[in-house]
This record gives structure tokens, sequence and C-alpha cells, in this order.
């Protein structure tokens, strides 16, 4: 070990005796600074601003904390790792053919020492180079923890790691690359070709099985990814010490070739065996079975909900078996995430990877269909190849990706345990689990991919777990929940594309008919939502019955519309007023009116966290109580405050402003309750009514604003049992201790004046030098 580290501590001397190395650092520091004090000064600037201008400001709003916006996930170490394999081949070009340029290797390698010890202590060298990058990067986490209020240290350790064996492992690729040639010109640029072609390697031959997890495991794309991202597990570290070890042996290989003759089959036979066992190693350390993690984060975001941990265990020794389909006349993002090419890279990578850390036996299978309604013509493939069968488009779109034809079956073919027509032919996955199944959705928004909520819904269902049951009535001309028109209420309630609808998040959602049927005893939660038609005494009969025996309700009414309901409603002592809520603006018809939610809606269920402090509800009315006998009851949304009025009249939206008119009967109050809940107990469990002055706040073309409101109410009704929130811990570094002046100056300094001094150190260290 001796020698290894005299050789290490000559190395590294040497490098610090080269232009090239001060090059580095100097150009490695500015990088450093650029990422990092633009983003501080610009937080800083905004935090001073909102400090100024809002008295109630409390955080920069940020999802994740202000470590990982300015540290992590996109910010200063994704910047100055993406650099790496442009300035590592100028360190790593002289390590080996600087002694071939200088006529030293021959006296080298016949010394006494071996090969190995030559090259460790080399490989060491560039190690300790590497810790000054590593000194660099540190000054600026320091900075970071001074001016961040209650930094995610630990993250930022896991990141710092990360990056210390990236550069290791670009390290060994350019020490093996250097010993091929006597240029340092050329090992540089087969250095940084090499690393290029280490990156991209992982997309190639994905979508063959055979080859796919090789050429994935040597891959370095993301590799350090969730290192630097807070989420430590022992794949990578492997990983970093079995490739970075390969191409050290590789070196090992290379020189002692040049001392010894053997026959290139001997050569090629010992290289090839060293690759084997390379990617051997890899595949058994890379099994989910095999992997441990730890999660560096204080919110623990790269780590499962309890929940979903919870119900993961629940399964036991069991197998979850998950078949995707994939279609490949479907939409763009189906198409991308749902190929071979994917698998890895994104499908079990990405997405499941949270999911194998606690279940690693799921069991996975892929099925490739394609299905085209020509009439539909969703994609215009008709238009790209007119007069074509759905067959002969799949012959040429196959053609076009260079993929077999073989490999995608017709979609009436692989419809045996699953209705696709049902799914629009989408990418879906069907979870299967002692004999019962349950779809997991695929939604065309930012995410794709299916959230937490959703995949605990899943798991619940093919669980066996009933699941609450909602019923719309129907038959008075109620709003329909199959329908996307704007009045209507698909989007929240049954439709598949939406990640926050009813059937997505753990609820069974249907219609009844209640002149023809009757009302199940096992119902979770019975809807009227806006009939226009007076009820029937059958209808109004049986919804009486079901409340008294203490099933749960929720009446949405509307505007012109209070006689339909308040027949309903007067029994429990309550009602909706006549006439409708006006709310004068200068920007907006009257009859939008903005209800602030209530603290005890906040209380509701899980998801309101994230609630928005208002509610828009277009064109409602006021719910108040008259004589409710044994109910509790109270408000979830009101008024503004001192800002609306009870109008008795009719309201023409598309006029001048309506005035108040006491004389007509209008009513002013500071505020009205618009949205009311009602609690009793009965039959030994506890009976949860909601009455709605407005049935728009649940339509198609308002949900984006309420939704989370929505949700809330519905898991109440269902007793908070769906749908299952994976609500995480909120993040407490979400200020700066740094003002926007000392950002400006800590900026300029570390741009400028650190460099500078820098400069003028190595400067000084090679004149020294070649004086000498």
């Amino acid at each position: 070990m001796k020698i290894i580290f005299s050789i290490a501590k000559n190395e590294f001397r040497n490098l610090f005796y080269s232009p090239i190395a001060w090059f580095v650092l100097l150009i490695f520091f500015i990088s450093c600074a650029h990422s990092y004090t633009n983003t501080i000064h610009y937080l800083a600037n905004i935090q001073e601003v909102q400090l100024k201008n809002a008295p109630s400001f409390k955080a920069l709003h940020t999802f994740y904390g202000l470590t990982a916006d300015v540290f992590l996930l996109g910010g200063f170490f994704t910047s100055i790792s993406g650099n790496l394999f442009l300035i590592i081949p100028l360190l790593t070009m002289g390590l080996i053919s600087r002694d071939y340029l200088m006529g030293t290797s021959a006296l080298l390698y016949s010394s006494p020492i071996s090969i190995r010890k030559v090259v460790l202590g080399k490989y060491l060298g560039i190690m300790l180079y590497n810790m000054i990058l590593v000194l660099i990067v540190a000054i600026f986490l320091v900075t970071g923890m001074m001016n961040i209020k209650q930094v995610d240290s630990s993250a930022l350790l896991s990141a710092l790691l990360g990056f210390y064996l990236l550069v290791c492992a670009y390290s060994a690729i350019g020490l093996f690359l250097s010993s091929l040639s006597q240029s340092q010109i050329v090992s540089a640029i087969a250095t940084f070709l090499t690393i290029w072609a280490l990156i991209y390697i992982g997309s190639l031959w994905q979508r063959y099985d055979f080859v796919r997890d090789l050429t994935w495991f040597l891959s370095m794309q993301g590799r350090a990814d969730k290192m630097l991202n807070g989420l430590i597990t022992t794949r990578d570290l492997f990983y970093f010490i079995l490739v970075p070890g390969m191409f050290v042996v590789f070196t090992c290989f290379r020189l002692s070739g040049k001392l010894q003759y053997r026959p290139w089959h001997i050569k090629a036979g010992r290289t090839l065996l060293t690759l084997v066992v390379v990617l051997l190693l890899g595949y058994i350390s890379s099994r989910p079975a095999l992997t441990g993690y730890l999660d560096a984060t204080s919110t623990q975001r790269n780590t499962l909900h309890p929940k979903t941990q919870q119900l993961l265990k629940e399964l036991g020794d069991s197998t979850l078996e998950v078949t995707m389909y994939s279609n490949l006349l479907g939409k763009q993002n189906d198409l991308i995430y749902g190929m071979p090419e994917s698998r890895n890279s994104n499908y079990l990578g990405q997405f499941w990877d949270m999911y194998l850390r606690f279940k690693p036996d799921i069991s996975f299978k892929y099925v490739y269909y394609y299905a085209y309604d020509t009439i539909a013509d969703p994609q215009s493939l008709t238009k790209l190849f007119p007069h074509k069968s759905v067959e002969a488009i799949v012959k040429e779109m196959c053609k076009m990706s260079g993929r077999s034809e073989d490999m995608y079956l017709p979609v009436n073919k692989v419809q045996a345990d699953i209705n696709l027509a049902a799914e629009q032919e989408k990418l879906v996955m069907q979870l299967k689990f002692k004999g019962h199944t349950a779809v997991l959705r695929t939604f065309d928004d930012n995410n794709f991919w299916p959230d937490e909520t959703n995949v605990m819904a899943a798991i619940k269902r093919v669980q066996g777990t009933p699941m609450p049951s909602v019923a719309f009535s129907t038959g008075s001309l109620e709003r329909n929940i199959y329908k996307w028109g704007d009045r209507e209420y698909a989007t929240h309630t049954t439709s598949k594309q939406h990640r926050k609808s009813m059937i997505n998040i753990g609820f069974d959602v249907d219609t009844i008919n209640l002149h023809t049927q009757s009302i199940p005893d096992k119902l979770t939660t019975l809807v009227i939502a806006d009939p226009k038609m007076d009820l029937s005494p059958v209808v109004t009969e049986k919804i009486n019955q079901y409340i008294a025996k203490g099933g749960n309700c929720m009446f949405y009414g509307e505007p012109g519309k209070q006689h339909v309901l308040n027949p309903l409603l007067a029994p429990l002592g309550m009602q909706l007023e006549p006439g409708q809520l006006v709310y004068p603006t200068q920007d907006e018809t009257p009859d939008k009116v903005y209800a602030l939610v209530s603290a005890s809606s906040r209380t509701l269920a899980e998801p309101i966290a994230n609630l928005n402090d208002y509610a828009l509800l277009p064109g409602v009315t006021a719910v108040t109580s008259l004589q409710p006998a044994g109910w509790k009851i109270d408000s979830l949304a009101n008024t503004i405050p001192n800002a609306t009025w009870l109008s008795r009249g009719t309201i023409v939206i598309d006029s001048i402003l309506p005035p108040f008119n006491a004389a007509a009967g209008d009513l002013k109050q500071q505020s009205f309750s618009v949205i009311k809940n009602l609690t009793r107990t009965i039959n030994g469990k506890e009976q949860r009514l909601v009455i709605s002055g407005d049935a728009d706040l649940a339509s198609n073309r308002r949900l984006s604003n309420n939704n989370t409101f929505l949700t809330s109410i519905y898991s109440w009704m269902a007793y908070n049992l769906f749908p299952l929130v994976a609500t995480r811990k909120e993040p407490e570094d979400v200020l700066l201790k740094i003002g926007e002046h000392a950002a400006y100056y800590q900026k300029k300094i570390m741009f400028w004046v650190v460099p500078a001094i820098l400069l003028s150190i190595g400067a000084i260290v090679l004149i020294r030098r070649k004086r000498k």
C-alpha cells in the first residue's frame, strides 16, 4: 500500500503542476458559482419583495422545499454534473500517455513495482484530485446551509456522494483510454466518446429482452440521479464500484500486455470474462429483492407513504401480477411509455421502482396490441395512411419503427381478461391478486402514470375490499354523470381519464332511477343533483325512508328550482332560500359568487389540506336552517362578508349590475351559508348529509377550482375510508436567511473575486514550478 500511496502522491502533485488542472478548477468553480448564486439571488429578490408587500407572507412557494429547488431537482447538482464529461477527459488524458510521451514508461514498468500497483496508484491520484472538486462543491453546500433556513442537509450529503462517485467513474474510463494511445489529444477525445457511449448505451437494444437489462446496467444515463435527489440505493453503489473497477482492470490488462506477449484469444478471453463477471454481479445486485434503500430527504419524498407500505405488506407472500396493455396505434404518450424501450428507464425504473422496494416479487407481464377507430380518427392516422386498412397501417408503423409485426395482436384477441374498448384502447395496467382484478389507468396530463392514491385504490380492489358506493339519482332530469357538457358531472364521477375522478380514487359510482328502483341498504351515499322536475310522491317517499333509516345523502340545489328540493329538506328543518345570491363586481357577471371555505371544512378529510381558500359557485342560493330536530349543523362554505345579498327577483346577468331592492324583499346580512352539513347518530352510526345551494360547482366546466373541496366532501360522506391520500410532510426549508442586497454581493464575490484568487494561486504555483 505504501508504494500505491507514493505513486498516488506523485500523480496528485503532477496534476497541480499542469495548467490544465488549474484551468479545470477555475472553470468548474465558475460553473458552480453561476448555477448557485443566480438562483439564490433570484429567490432572495422574490422573498424580499413579498415581505415588503404581503405581511402574511410565510414561505416561498415551493413543493419540495428550497434545498431541492436550489440544489437537487434540476438545480445545482444537475447543472454541474452535466458538464463533467467535458472536463474529466482533460484531466485523465495524460495519466498514462504522459509516461509514453516523456519516455518514463520503460523505466516505470521495468521497475520491481507490479502493474497493478502502478494503475491503482494513478487512479488513487486522480481520485484525490476529484476530492478538490468535491471541496469546491462543499463550499457552495455550506453557503447554502447559511443561506437557507432549516436546510435539508442529509439530502445534500447524498447528492455530494453521488457527485463524487460519478466523477470517479468518469476518471476510471479516462484512465483506461489514456493507456490506449501515446497521444493525449486522442486519449481525451476517446474518453469523451466512451463516456458519451456509456451514457446512451442504455437506450440501445432495449426492445430485445435478452440484452435489455445488460445494456441498461452498463448505462450511465441517470445512474446518479437518485443520489442527486436524496435516495441512496445499493444498486447504484454497486454500479459505481463494479464499472470503474472494470475499467481499472482493463487498464491493468492493457499495460501488462505491453510487457508480456500473450495470444490474442487469451487477451480477448480475459477481457470478455471480466465483462461477463461485472454484468453478472451487476444483474444480481440490481434485483429488487437484493436492493437496499436509504431516503436521505427530511420529508421522505422518495419513499412510499406508510399507508401504501402497509397495503403492500398486507399482500403477504402472494404474488401481485401486473399486466400492461400497450396500443401501437394509441396516443403518442401511450406509444412512448408503453414500448419495451421505456421499460427500464421509465415504467420499471421510475414508476414501479418505489413499489418494488416494499414488494420485490411483483410479477410483470406485457401485452402489445393494436386497435384504432377509423371513424373517430382521433390521431388522423387515416390521413397519414389514406385508403389503408388498420392492418396495413400496423405494417407501415412497424416498418417505420423497425419492430416486428408479430409483436402486436389485434385487440379482439387480447380482451379475454379486460375490456380494452371500455378503456378507450389506452395504455392501462391490470392488477391481479387471488382471483380479483382491478384496472390501473394512465392519464393525459404531465405526470401520465397513476399517483399513489390511484395505486392504493387499485390494490384495495384486488384485495377484495368493499369500496364505498355512491349512487346519483335519475328520472327527474338530474345532472348526468356520463355526459361531458358544461353542466354535467362526468369529469369528477365516471371519467376514466381524470386521475381524481371518483372511480379512480376508490369509489363505485352508478346511477339509480328512483321511479323504478329501490335504494340499496348498503349504499354509502345517495346524491340528488339538481332535479328539474317536481319529485313524485313515490320518489319522495323512497328518499324520506332512506334518510329515516340513517342513509347518507347529498343535495345539489339551484336558484329557481328550490321548490323541487325543499319538500325533501323541510322534514330535516332545512331549506334553500328563494331567490339568488348576488356578488357584484366590475369584472364578472353578478351570479358568480366566491364562497370562503370554512375552518370546519378543512377537517373533513385529509385532502382538504391542499384546498383553495374559496370555492366558485356560479348561480347559488343560501342554505338556511329552520327548526332542525336532533341534527348537528355546520357550515362548509360562506359568502365573503358584506359582499353579497340575496335577491328575491330575477337576475339578468348580461345587463347592468342589479341594484339592491329592499322593497322587493332583497336581503342583506354579513354573510350567507351556501353549503351546510348535518350529522346525527342513528342506528349506532353517524348519519351525514350535505346540502349545497349550487349544483354548478361540481360541473365539468367549474370542477378545476372545486375538485379538492368536492373530493373531501365525498370522502367525509364515506367516513374517510377513501380516497387513501398519501399526504407528505410539508418541507420546512421554505425561507431564506439572506436578503437581496447580501445575495447580490455574494454573487459578485463568488463569481469574480474567488475565481480571481484561484487564478492567481494557480499562476504563482506554475511560475515557481517553471523557475525550478
